[in-house]
């Protein structure tokens, strides 16, 4: 693995020696053979409805093109982790990533932070109409003032809480410490109900919790389940309270140098790998909590609608504060957009 290698040198350093391998092999001798590999890196298993989407996209590409355009998957954080697959794709480490929407936030996209607002979608058939409609074009279109190509979203429901007890309402968060991927606004939201954000790659979040160096998580069923948390986690609080998503970006240099034959032969595959990808999310994440309930590998709790209200009511604050951070135009428009959806 390539984390075995890295602290010989500074992250950077490492990232950028890995690029200028990569452009070496694009524009040597090769490049005039009609063949083409695509390095695409993501941080979560196979057999989660990203994993199972993406491996999708690569059979898609690689039927559709005879085997001229070869895709290379890197799961489960293989090669680059959360904290830092969006620098080895801008440095051209690799040309595709599949990074949760919260990651766009620390490299100069607030707007993005939207999505991680606790209860601001009451359905994943709502989130999908506003990525698909202007508001999500807008956002993909924006990419491109640090040359990225954002190429399509999609999803995998909602997040629910865990820990060694119900998390239920704001009470019963207080002074856990609980494990973020990196938000500000999911560490706001935290804070708001009590805990302790500790931000970790979803890669050491597992082992975090086994060891007791953070208290609980948050995470879709699917996520939850495929890497075992319930061996390390008894309680499962399905409080449904915010959206997990992602966008698949490819960097605009890569974009560029694709003929226009091969771009319609990724987009094409990637369009119906992500309508895929969409269908099972709800149906793994339903397997997966059926899975839970048979098995008995977790103490599974539903909040009461007063619980769910203190939740939300706890919640205000953070929104109040995006807005104020990106603009209140931005969710105004967002808000607007979801009423015209319901």
């Amino acid at each position: 693995m390539v984390h075995s290698t890295v602290p010989a040198l500074p992250r950077r350093r490492w990232l950028q020696a890995a690029a200028a391998a990569g452009a070496s092999v694009l524009t040597g001798p090769a490049s005039a053979v009609a063949e083409r590999t695509i390095r695409l890196s993501h941080v979560v298993a196979r057999d989660t409805p990203k994993g199972m989407a993406l491996e999708r996209f690569r059979a898609l590409v690689e039927e559709r093109s005879q085997g001229r355009i070869r895709v290379q998957i890197y799961p489960q954080g293989q090669l680059y982790g959360d904290h830092d697959e969006m620098q080895a794709l801008q440095l051209g480490a690799v040309d595709m990533v599949a990074p949760s929407l919260s990651k766009f936030g620390p490299i100069g996209f607030p707007e993005f932070e939207l999505f991680d607002l606790p209860f601001l979608f009451d359905s994943v058939e709502a989130v999908r109409r506003l990525t698909r409609g202007k508001v999500g074009h807008t956002l993909l279109q924006g990419l491109s003032r640090q040359r990225l190509m954002g190429l399509g979203f999609f999803d995998n429901g909602f997040k629910h809480m865990s820990a060694n007890k119900p998390l239920m309402e704001p009470r019963d968060f207080s002074g856990l410490r609980m494990r973020i991927q990196g938000s500000r606004v999911i560490a706001q939201q935290m804070r708001a109900w009590g805990a302790v954000p500790v931000t970790l790659p979803f890669s050491e979040t597992r082992r975090a919790l086994e060891t007791g160096v953070v208290d609980g998580t948050e995470n879709p069923v699917s996520n939850f389940w495929t890497q075992g948390m319930q061996a390390v986690q008894s309680d499962l609080s399905l409080t449904a309270h915010g959206y997990l998503g992602y966008a698949v970006v490819a960097h605009q240099r890569f974009w560029d140098n694709l003929p226009n034959a091969d771009r319609h032969v990724v987009q094409g595959a990637l369009d119906d790998a992500l309508v895929f990808g969409n269908e099972i999310a709800d149906a793994q994440n339903d397997k997966a909590l059926a899975a839970l309930h048979l098995t008995g590998a977790a103490n599974i709790h539903n909040p009461s609608p007063a619980q769910t209200r203190l939740l939300k009511q706890a919640s205000l604050p953070v929104h109040a504060e995006l807005a104020a951070r990106i603009g209140q135009d931005w969710l105004t428009t967002v808000q607007n957009a979801l009423k015209k959806t319901a």
